[in-house]
């Protein structure tokens, strides 16, 4: 190939990245759901014939992006190639062959150009309710967690499915967020088709046959020089969990050899009777976006660079078989990461961050009014962040979410939505473990509902009874708690209830510290006092 004809590739390479993202900006500005609209819980990508992940859109989450990678593969499996047609879509929210849990809707469309199959879009976000329980871990099987889809067409030959819709709506307490979500799903795939063959008749290509063997071969080589770096052999990790009333052991070994880091979990506890098991195509993905933070940050994500993880585990918690109950697999899968980057970090010793608080801090509440008044009835779900780990070099980031990168929903967004009050919600003091480098603060958020209104609430919570641990000598993060405003303790997880005219507060939890805290610079020690990170009765 000559040095023009690779700049030309380099450029359609960039220019297929803008299809991806106007895909994914396509369902952020169309979608009902705050999760999806405001917080951005989604992905989209683009793939070619055989099911292989081209391009990602940077908006979007590691989980649902590297599931989805795989999960194109179960949607080509289970519809013959003779039965798509232009204008089909297809949707699953099987936590198996989707992205881990029933919120999540997973949408594959055919692209043709002509007659010819030339690719497939995909997409995937979560919708506020799926029936059944609601989100929570309270269910003893994935029957008790809401309506399953099976891979099915949701729309053929531009036809919509109005039997699946009739179903969605007699199932869910929110049917017209929930299909309206639907609705912009299947357009955010529209518009990456009509945007890929507006690219391909402007450069003259048939197909993205010349461009995806491009792309592969570049990624390929780029991931290989990154693994010959690497020092050989094979580190193991563990860590304790809170669990949902017990803590779960979790450990990872890792070997890294050749042109391959292969990951196994055996070792790890088992299955749990409530919903906090993880299938293992999210484990999967949490596990390849450590690695792929540590290997090769700069190299894009597509099938070529997930090749070089292989991920394994025996039937337990991080590979949980059906109909083990799922619906919060994001709480023990948003801790694959620091279990992950744990055995990394004595692979690569000075150079791997400490601990965050890892799970997202998800609450969903059921708003209604007292008994024997009137007022509104809802479902709200809100996305909260506790602290990363301080880095080699630099603090952890406050109330940010790592490793699912979802934003905070805004207060305004989420009083919006449902009779509830945000009436706090702030930095947490002395949350950060102390180090050279400090642990990124948790929040503290104080929710009561409306005047005249009540709510029950899924608690969603990790790092309770387990705090981020600290590495190299930082210490660890504070844990978090869960309460009333009377001093009532109320329990990480699990369906509860708040009174009328009381408030729950949330302490989320803080990061772990990076290096001992003796060598922090008495500089930054005073700038965290004077910004209030630290208080004075704290050394």
């Amino acid at each position: 190939m000559s040095q023009v004809d690779e700049i030309r590739m380099q450029v359609m390479w960039n220019r297929l990245i803008s299809v991806v993202e106007e895909q994914a900006l396509t369902l952020l500005r169309t979608a009902f759901s705050t999760s999806v609209r405001e917080a951005g819980d989604l992905s989209a990508g683009v793939f070619d014939p055989r099911g292989q992940m081209l391009a990602q859109a940077v908006t979007g989450t590691p989980g649902h992006v590297n599931t989805m990678a795989e999960a194109v593969l179960h949607f080509i499996a289970e519809i013959p190639r003779e039965q798509m047609f232009a204008g089909d879509t297809y949707v699953t929210n099987d936590p198996w062959k989707g992205t881990g849990h029933l919120h999540d809707i997973t949408m594959v469309s055919p692209s043709f150009k002509g007659d010819e199959l030339v690719g497939f879009f995909a997409c995937t976000a979560h919708v506020v309710d799926v029936g059944g329980r609601g989100f929570g871990a309270d269910g003893k099987s994935v029957y008790e967690e809401g309506i399953q889809i099976p891979i099915m067409k949701f729309a053929e030959r531009g036809e919509v499915n109005r039997t699946l819709l009739a179903m969605l709506r007699a199932n869910v307490r929110e049917p017209n967020q929930v299909i309206g979500d639907f609705y912009s799903l299947a357009a955010c795939n529209d518009v990456g088709h009509k945007r890929l063959i507006e690219m391909l008749d402007e450069v003259g290509f048939a197909n993205l046959d010349e461009l995806g063997d491009f792309i592969f071969s570049r990624t390929r080589t780029a991931v290989m020089e990154r693994l010959a770096e690497l020092p050989k052999g094979t580190w193991s990790n563990e860590m304790l969990t809170d669990g949902y009333d017990t803590p779960i052991r979790l450990t990872a070994e890792i070997e890294i050899a050749g042109d391959k880091v292969n990951v196994d979990f055996a070792g790890s506890d088992g299955m749990s009777p409530w919903g906090i098991n993880v299938p293992l195509i999210y484990t999967k993905a949490y596990a390849c976006y450590a690695i792929k933070c540590v290997v090769a940050p700069d190299i894009p994500n597509n099938s070529a660079s997930l090749a070089a993880f292989d991920v394994s585990s025996p039937v337990n918690i991080l590979n949980a078989e059906r109909p083990a109950p799922v619906s919060l697999r994001h709480v023990i899968g948003h801790m694959v990461p620091d279990l992950v980057l744990g055995a990394l970090a004595k692979a690569l010793p000075g150079k791997i961050l400490a601990e965050g608080a890892g799970a997202l801090w998800n609450i969903h509440i059921s708003a209604r009014p007292e008994k024997g008044k009137e007022g509104e009835r809802a479902e709200v779900l809100m996305f909260n962040s506790g602290g990363m780990g301080a880095r080699p070099g630099l603090d952890g980031l406050s109330a940010t979410a790592f490793p699912s990168g979802v934003h905070t929903m805004p207060i305004e967004a989420t009083e919006h939505t449902g009779p509830v009050v945000i009436w706090r919600k702030e930095l947490r003091p002395d949350s950060g473990g102390d180090g050279e480098f400090r642990g990124g603060l948790g929040q503290i958020i104080e929710i009561g509902a409306a005047e005249g209104h009540e709510f029950d609430f899924s608690a969603m919570f990790d790092r309770v009874t387990q705090a981020a641990r600290g590495r190299d000598g930082g210490h660890d993060g504070a844990p978090g708690s869960v309460a009333l405003d009377d001093g009532t303790k109320l329990r990480p997880k699990g369906w509860q209830h708040v009174p009328a005219g009381k408030r729950l507060i949330l302490n989320l939890p803080g990061g772990g510290g990076f290096g001992a805290p003796e060598a922090r610079d008495p500089e930054a020690r005073t700038t965290d006092l004077r910004k209030g990170y630290l208080t004075r009765g704290k050394k």
